[in-house]
């Protein structure tokens, strides 16, 4: 019986261990959702899967230095309600995205919640409006 308890014990904190990370990452705090900006540059790659659509592009600095950007969206579900497809973008496509910036001022941005009823996030796709 004891031996059962510590099985039981050792599996509720392995389980508590694993879980503290998962739920810390869903947050949004590492970005500032009251400012907008537009990332602009040349995909680089796209990565369409869980647990989130990354697009990557070079932009320009104020200096002309390039910026390797990413931007972050949800999970390919819930992007696929705002008809985005793992065919959206592809490398060389040049694009101009709102997103909201990262607190600490590196060059990551967040699309945000991309419910079909939110608000979108302006986004250009080699000259013509996507959204």
């Amino acid at each position: 019986m004891m031996k059962l308890l510590k099985i039981i014990s050792f599996a509720v904190v392995i389980l508590l261990a694993v879980s503290v990370p998962v739920l810390a990452h869903h947050g949004g705090a590492s970005y500032d959702t009251s400012k907008t900006i537009t990332v602009k540059g040349t995909v680089t790659e796209y990565i369409w899967t869980n647990p989130h659509v990354l697009v990557k592009l070079d932009g320009k600095d104020n200096s002309g230095n390039t910026v390797h950007w990413v931007v972050e969206g949800q999970n390919p579900v819930s992007m696929m309600a705002i008809s985005w497809t793992k065919n959206t973008f592809k490398p060389g496509d040049e694009v101009e995205i709102d997103a909201m910036p990262a607190k600490n001022g590196n060059p990551v941005a967040f699309l945000g919640t991309v419910s079909p009823t939110a608000p979108r996030k302006r986004i250009v796709i080699n000259g013509k409006q996507f959204q």
